[in-house]
């Protein structure tokens, strides 16, 4: 066969090729726009969601594995100088109102008896969701080597979860709390009155621009380095607030080796329109690069089944009290949006459960980091 013949058939399957891909990406494009609709409307089973939500993370992994070691080295490194060069966090404000404009009243209906709203760990498969959330805050107090008499920072505290059973089991401790929210620290105010607890304070603030004078013997960040983005600018001013012998632990969920920003740019980014605007996955060894300040002491990885089996606790709370939960959405959103909040609400659990539970939760999972003062 002459050359130049041979040569224009691989151009001509070339262009079948890109074509067809093309094609396909219409396709699939169509798709993911009529399960949104359908979903709306509450019309996708639950299998065809976990079904669908499998594929979107295997096309994550494919589009996110490099060829060679090499190459993927190379990625990271070019995600790590890139968010060097971003503020502490962006998008501060629509993150919150995607979490927290629903009254307390629907997390306390959802999570455990603690309001750990974040992966909890389960020591037995019998455990209960209030065993796994005092499992992993007894977890936490163990690895940080928390001791009574401490003065402890715990930032980003949510509903206080960890701040309150440290105030419970260390007495002599003094916990400062810092949440983005008033509700949660109406809440957390609440839960002290109700306990007798005066050995903890909350501080509403938002830790991208917060400035504070006080030093501690342990800062603890749980799940909040997600919704950052900087992290050696978020390293140094949380170093700021450390004495010199003082431990700073944290626990963030995670993927084993890719990091990636969360983004929305295609109609399959779903969650992160809804639910995690300008947040950002890290790799399990991300913050290793990120020690100017602090130095690492331990690090430790939670398989990822414990923050899916978490999470399809939380749906089944949410099945379980679906009318109560149908008149905060109401209350919330308006009558004609429930129905869509109530399925959105309940497809982020899921997804957040075949996300961790994938591939027997050896991809997506949590890592812990202690870390001393430099």
């Amino acid at each position: 066969m002459p050359l130049g013949k041979k040569k224009t058939q691989e151009t001509h399957k070339g262009g079948e090729r890109k074509e067809m891909e093309k094609i396909m990406e219409v396709a699939y494009g169509a798709s993911v726009k009529a399960a949104l609709t359908l979903l709306e409307m509450n019309l996708l089973p639950d299998l065809v969601i976990r079904r669908l939500t499998r594929l979107l993370l295997a096309g994550r992994l494919r589009s996110g594995y490099k060829p060679t070691a090499e190459m993927q080295l190379s990625d990271l490194l070019r995600f790590i100088d890139s968010i060097k060069k971003m503020p502490i966090a962006i998008n501060t404000e629509k993150p919150k109102t995607q979490h927290y404009e629903l009254p307390t009243a629907f997390f306390q209906l959802v999570l455990g008896r603690n309001m750990k709203y974040s992966s909890c760990y389960f020591p037995k498969d019998a455990s209960s969701l209030e065993d796994a959330e005092e499992a992993i805050l007894a977890l936490y107090c163990e690895r940080a080597k928390v001791e009574d008499g401490h003065s402890v920072l715990d930032v980003g505290c949510g509903w206080g979860s960890l701040s309150l059973y440290i105030a419970r089991k260390f007495s002599k401790c003094k916990l400062t709390g810092i949440c983005n929210s008033t509700t949660q620290k109406a809440f957390i105010d609440d839960q002290c009155r109700k306990l007798g607890l005066q050995n903890i304070e909350i501080i509403v603030a938002d830790i991208s621009t917060f400035e504070h004078d006080g030093t501690y013997d342990r800062v603890f960040s749980i799940e909040m380095f997600e919704h950052m983005k900087n992290y050696g600018e978020l390293l140094k001013k949380i170093g700021k607030w450390m004495k010199e012998d003082s431990l700073l632990f944290v626990h963030y969920f995670c993927h084993k080796t890719l990091a990636y920003h969360f983004e929305d740019v295609n109609d399959d980014d779903w969650i992160t329109r809804h639910f995690f605007s300008g947040g950002t996955m890290p790799s399990a060894n991300l913050l290793l690069y990120f020690q100017e300040d602090v130095s690492i002491v331990d690090h430790w990885l939670v398989n990822g089944k414990h923050y899916s089996k978490t999470s399809e606790e939380w749906l089944k709370r949410m099945d379980k009290e679906i009318v109560a939960i149908k008149e905060i959405m109401e209350m919330t959103y308006g009558k004609e949006n429930a129905v869509k909040w109530m399925v959105y609400w309940r497809t982020f659990f899921i997804a957040v459960a075949e996300l961790f539970g994938y591939n027997n939760g050896e991809e997506w999972m949590v890592a812990h980091f202690l870390f001393k003062k430099k």
